[in-house]
């Protein structure tokens, strides 16, 4: 029985009896079978509308109402139950049909957007995805991070437009980004080769900006930026937005401009982070309508743990828009740990390793020798080895060996050595 629904009954009966006036407040008591359809099935709105309808009744002979006065108010109680009882059917029926919606979409964007690791190589990754359309949980917005033979590669990127062309158009974009990073050498080509496809695939107005980032070796990130949104390094206490040197137009659009996109190298050292993000992130507005501070709200919570910042950073921009962004935001933030912060476990450790051979370790990591675990391991993108181990059976070692994982000291992060 709905309690509210029942309650509200109860009321306009205690204000008929203690008022004295007869039926005047008895209509009052088709509100609790209305209520009851915004929150229950049919079988509650009925039990509300025939408790209503008796109470009705009740009074209406209690006072001596004229019959042909009763029979009406009496009446009316039952139609607006029974309208109820069908409303309340209804609005079943249409939440059925909107949590299948949102299964597919969920099923839709964890095929699209792969859930992300919290290690990957030699990095500590962290990702927060929001959709305007929280109803679909899907947007254009699109990230994805691989471990290639040539180091980690990542894109961060926005569709234009929306809706379901967007979605199509961003699974475009991940499909070839994710075949071409473990294939092409180059980052260049990587960016040729999703630029090819998409003036196939486009319309004239449509364009796709992106970063698209790589780490072949330690200390360098290699970056290109679509006309995207400039990522943001942070270095010690700094906060500093990533300006391409030589801009490059959106993807889709290079045969109208004629641009050709360069390589920016990024000097990225211990400790370092590299916050990626969309443009619904910076043009979130407060009911001021002022933008969201990104660069500022970033220096306030960043931390050593990427998964702790982004979700203090997405709390705060919720905070800033009063509970609901308008556009879909994608965060992605990469951290390289310390050589110091990757301590020797338990299980194959060698206590008498140095400084110098745990760095020669880490830098095999670096190389390209990942692995990541098997739900991430699809179309050769992740090295998985069949002499892989338990989890934590193993830390590392001395030098590389097959099967051996490292796992940093306060962070949770894994650099997984391949064999």
């Amino acid at each position: 029985m709905p309690v509210l629904p029942v309650l509200i009954v109860c009321v306009v009966v205690v204000v008929d009896i203690v008022s004295g006036t007869g039926m005047t407040w008895v209509p009052l008591l088709a509100a609790g079978p209305a209520l009851a359809a915004t929150t229950n099935g049919p079988r509650g709105v009925l039990c509300v509308g025939l408790l209503a309808a008796a109470l009705g009744a009740v009074i209406g002979i209690r006072d001596n109402a004229p019959g042909n006065n009763l029979a009406v108010v009496v009446a009316a109680l039952v139609a607006v139950t029974l309208a109820s009882a069908l409303a309340g059917m209804l609005r079943r029926r249409r939440e059925r049909v909107l949590a299948a919606v949102r299964s597919v979409a969920e099923a839709a964007q964890h095929a699209l957007l792969k859930p992300v690791p919290a290690a990957v190589g030699p990095f500590q990754v962290a990702v927060r995805y929001s959709a305007a359309a929280a109803e679909a949980r899907i947007g254009g917005d699109l990230y994805a991070l691989v471990a290639t033979p040539y180091g980690v590669r990542l894109i961060v990127g926005d569709v234009r437009g929306k809706g379901l062309p967007a979605v199509s158009t961003a699974a475009l974009v991940l499909g070839i980004f994710r075949e071409a990073a473990y294939d092409e050498p180059d980052l260049l080509a990587v960016i040729d080769r999703i630029e090819r496809s998409l003036a196939r695939n486009l319309g004239p107005d449509d364009f796709v900006t992106a970063v698209v980032a790589g780490y072949p070796s330690p200390g360098r990130l290699e970056m290109v930026n679509c006309g995207h949104a400039p990522p943001l390094l942070v270095r010690g206490s700094d906060v500093v937005a990533v300006e391409p040197t030589r801009p490059a137009p959106p993807l889709g659009l290079r045969a109208l401009s004629g641009e050709v996109p360069s390589l920016q190298i990024l000097p990225f050292s211990d400790g370092d982070q590299l916050l990626l993000y969309t443009d619904g992130v910076t043009e979130a507005r407060d009911h001021g309508r002022e933008f969201y501070p990104l660069a500022s709200g970033l220096a306030r919570h960043v931390c050593e743990e990427p998964g702790r910042t982004l979700a203090a950073l997405h709390d705060d921009l919720l905070a800033h828009v009063g509970g609901r962004l308008h556009d879909d935001a994608a965060l992605l933030l990469l951290r390289k740990p310390a050589v110091a912060d990757v301590v020797v476990g338990s299980g194959c450790e060698d206590p008498a390793a140095s400084d110098a051979e745990q760095a020669e370790a880490v830098e095999y990591a670096q190389d390209g020798e990942y692995a990541q675990d098997d739900e991430y391991a699809e179309d050769g993108e992740y090295a998985s080895p069949a002499g892989r181990v338990a989890e934590g059976a193993c830390s590392l070692p001395s030098r590389p060996r097959p099967g051996c994982s490292g796992r940093s000291g306060g962070t949770g992060t894994q650099i997984l050595l391949g064999g």
